[in-house]
């Protein structure tokens, strides 16, 4: 029998900030077509009483998909564009296979007057359940206390001995922080970094000054680094959980950046300790 494999990609989308955000959308799913992702963690999601994006791009793809609002970063207020008016903000999850438990979770903000969520859900992968964490944390270099309560509230769910089982368990998301950032020490000490394991670019960074409308007010622990991580643990002690490939995925589609983030992809490969 053939060793189970994922293609996990994780990715901030943008919202509806920035110029032409409808322009975007068409590249946001040409991407998710060109790299054939098995499951994909989405930040900065908008979400409207109809429909929500990630529903619109399950639809499309064919996939399966949950939404969890609020999230990073507050929607603007006051309002500055129509199409900003009532739409809510959020983190998502597409999968190639139904999602067959999900559940929203608020994450500590203390300096904040509204509750963030993170998203843990379970995947029918064909190997068995896939427990998947989806996050974006906090943005604001200031509030550090907060990002760290947050990442161990990542580490914690990461590793809970619920989803222990035949499959990795993922933690994944736009985590504003770098990978050597003492902000992810809870995450690296429990969890493995896939980049790394899959020998990714040392260079690598998620969110470049070079896009057109980058972010440069968020400073240097931000831009130019690789925020956007994909972080898992074996399934269980004998299970030997290989990442065969760490790429950054996101160019400009017919010249349209389809996120001011560029996304990452891991593919993983998993079989059980013999001897």
């Amino acid at each position: 029998m053939a060793d189970p494999q994922l293609r996990a990609m994780t990715w901030n989308i943008w919202w509806r900030f920035g110029p032409r955000w409808r322009e975007r959308q068409p590249g946001i799913l040409a991407t998710i077509e060109r790299f054939t992702p098995d499951v994909i963690a989405l930040q900065e999601v908008w979400g409207t009483d109809g429909t929500t994006q990630a529903d619109q791009f399950a639809d499309a793809l064919g996939f399966h998909a949950v939404f969890a609002s609020p999230s990073y970063p507050r929607t603007p207020d006051p309002v500055l564009e129509p199409d900003h008016d009532g739409v809510e903000l959020g983190i998502a999850l597409l999968s190639r296979w139904p999602i067959f438990e999900h559940e929203v979770i608020p994450i500590p903000a203390r300096h904040r007057s509204w509750d963030p969520v993170a998203l843990r859900a379970r995947v029918a992968h064909p190997a068995g359940p896939l427990p998947v964490v989806v996050a974006c944390l906090e943005h604001a270099t200031t509030f550090s206390d907060d990002r760290l309560a947050q990442a161990a509230q990542l580490a914690d769910l990461g590793t809970d001995p619920a989803t222990d089982g035949h499959c990795p368990s993922l933690v994944m998301g736009d985590l504003n922080a770098a990978a050597d950032s003492a902000v992810l020490r809870p995450l690296r000490e429990v969890l493995i970094d896939a980049w790394t394991s899959g020998h990714g670019a040392p260079e690598a960074v998620t969110l470049p000054s070079t896009h057109p409308s980058a972010p440069l007010e968020a400073g240097p622990e931000l831009v130019d680094q690789r925020i956007d991580h994909v972080f898992y643990r074996p399934g269980h002690e004998d299970q030997l959980v290989g990442v065969e490939s760490a790429v950054i995925a996101g160019d400009a589609v017919d010249g349209v950046y389809p996120s001011d983030h560029r996304a990452v992809v891991c593919d993983f490969r998993w079989r059980n300790r013999t001897g």
